[in-house]
């Protein structure tokens, strides 16, 4: 399958934003991908760096606008496509949501972020609620998308649990970057600590995995913070964690990655860890501490 990834700066302009997006997802569709990924909260500007009552304003419903709007795109193009939203759910609660469009405009499903982070510059608990969904693949087209919401992307537990529901690859819409005052080696090892664990998740549920985050820099509302540079690296590993493609830590780019979704019932064969778990031993998994 032909899949396609958009790696963008955000600005201000939400209108510019997803004018940039519908741009590039009419131009990959003509260039023959039949699944394009699109980064997490895509429409504005990463607003979780404060916290602000007023930001809430940006949420909106599922179905609501944006559906409408990339769904028409997708319908237009016939691709399937998976968005990132800041769903509003009803007053007072909110959620970071993954809705994937299928290729005749409808919304073939949502999953809301279950893992939300809360740390300077990523004030994700302020604004969203858990997720209440479950870890439960979307039916398209094009396979069984097991997608996922940045944070996700550091916990196994997540990345299994899809696999385990039969997902054909695991999809990671996220928004991750650079805090200015760590060295360039602590940046670094950051940075390829988060593109290891995944390609870790690829290996131990032989599956491709697809990450796209956002590039570029901006800054804090707040003053708090030096702001983030996000550091793009939008990466394709297919089932053995082999790297298919891998973006530029700094420029925007799109790109049509090829996968071969029939390869990993070859590698689950030649390293079966489904046959081999021991799930009368995992009890312990469901505590918060082993002690």
């Amino acid at each position: 399958m032909k899949i396609g990834i958009i790696q963008q700066h955000n600005t201000a302009d939400k209108s510019d934003n997803m004018k940039r997006l519908a741009e590039k997802v009419s131009d990959l569709a003509q260039k023959g991908a039949k699944l394009i990924v699109l980064q997490e909260l895509h429409n504005t500007l990463y607003f979780c760096q404060e916290e602000k009552v007023d930001n809430f304003d940006l949420a909106e419903p599922i179905p609501g606008p944006s559906t409408a709007f990339f769904g028409q795109l997708a319908k237009d193009n016939g691709v399937v496509i998976v968005i990132s939203l800041f769903e509003r759910r009803a007053p007072g609660l909110y959620h970071n949501t993954a809705v994937v469009m299928e290729a005749d405009g409808t919304i073939a499903g949502t999953y809301r972020k279950m893992h939300i982070p809360d740390d300077p510059a990523y004030y994700e608990k302020f604004y969203f609620t858990p997720g209440d969904l479950g870890f439960r693949p979307i039916q398209t087209s094009v396979g069984l998308l097991g997608v996922l919401v940045c944070w996700d992307q550091w916990y196994p537990e997540a990345a299994r649990l899809m696999a385990m529901q039969g997902a054909d690859l695991l999809i990671y819409p996220t928004a991750i970057g650079y805090e200015s005052s760590d060295s360039k080696e602590e940046q670094e090892r950051q940075r390829e600590a988060w593109t290891i664990v995944q390609r870790g998740h690829a290996v131990a549920n032989g599956l491709p995995v697809v990450a796209v985050n956002r590039v570029g820099y901006e800054p804090d509302p707040s003053g708090l913070t030096h702001g983030i540079q996000f550091w793009g690296s939008s990466f394709v590993a297919g089932p053995q964690g082999e790297l298919l493609y891998r973006a530029s830590n700094q420029e925007e780019e799109t790109q049509i990655v090829d996968v071969d979704l029939h390869h990993s019932e070859q590698v689950r064969r030649w390293w079966p860890f489904f046959r081999d778990r021991r799930i009368d031993a995992y009890g312990d998994i469901t505590k918060r501490f082993g002690i």
